[in-house]
């Protein structure tokens, strides 16, 4: 496994760092401006996440453009029988449109280019299975000890299921959106964004990408933290050398299901 891992790293970074220096050679002199456009429409996005997901902020908004739309936004998340799974869809709505929906018409509309070439090729994604088929083994072991803590149990699942609630519909609704959102968040981090810079910054894209995905982990449980910056590097790496992001997103939500399963295993014990 080590051979295969070494072997995967020297070869995605031959070819990424080749395909750098002639895109820069072809554009010497000239000023990137999809690299400056990624990176302000990343913090852009980031900022709008962080700042729409908050219920009362996003309805504010709203009051300012009709008082009526506002209230039933309001009682959409706080007083429907189902306002959880409300806030949780407009959580998934958000990660969403501006992880995937947007960057896909700026790379359409915009940049004039397919969005196949954004991590979203399907010919050889699958190529390293062998390699997730090894992170699982890694990560479950790990993800039902840390599901015992309470740290853990109080983050997950997001869907508080309540005593004696059936899992259809609601739960499985929303484990459907987490699975959307999974897919939106990996094109965007390991193909928006890494896609985007490598034929400027080649091999070294993947660490720029990873800052702000590992950022976006704060707040949640520090191991949690700590393994979306090998987990950013890893995926980096896959989709940088298969052009492709679908491996990331069976891996990332292989994980996640897992997660949200033990923590339901132990809260219901």
């Amino acid at each position: 496994m080590l051979a295969y891992l070494r072997e995967l790293v020297v070869q995605t970074f031959l070819q990424s760092e080749t395909e750098s220096l002639e895109a820069t050679q072809r554009n010497s002199g000239k000023i990137n401006r999809k690299v400056i456009f990624i990176c302000c429409y990343v913090a852009l996005g980031l900022t709008l996440i962080h700042y729409l997901m908050e219920v009362s902020f996003a309805s504010g908004l709203l009051k300012d453009l009709s008082p009526t739309l506002s209230l039933r936004f309001e009682s959409l998340m706080y007083v429907s029988p189902r306002a959880q799974l409300w806030r949780l869809a407009w959580w998934a709505f958000l990660i969403i449109s501006i992880y995937a929906f947007i960057p896909m018409l700026i790379i359409r509309f915009l940049f004039r280019e397919s969005v196949s070439n954004y991590g979203l090729r399907s010919r050889g994604a699958f190529k390293d299975i062998r390699l997730y088929v090894g992170m699982l083994c890694v990560m479950i072991p790990l993800v039902f000890y840390f599901s015992t803590t309470k740290s853990f149990q109080a983050r997950y699942p997001f869907y508080d299921l309540k005593q004696g609630e059936p899992y259809f519909p609601d739960f499985m609704i929303w484990e459907l959106l987490y699975f959307l959102q999974f897919f939106a968040l990996e094109f965007f981090f390991r193909g928006f964004v890494l896609h985007g810079l490598k034929n400027r910054f080649g091999f070294y894209s993947i660490f720029i990408m990873t800052i702000p995905y590992c950022m976006i982990h704060f707040g949640k449980p520090l191991p949690e933290t700590i393994a979306a910056i090998i987990a950013g590097i890893v995926l980096g790496i896959l989709s940088l050398k298969s052009r492709s992001v679908y491996l990331g997103v069976l891996i990332h939500y292989s994980v996640a299901i897992t997660m949200d399963l033990c923590s339901l295993w132990h809260k219901m014990k």
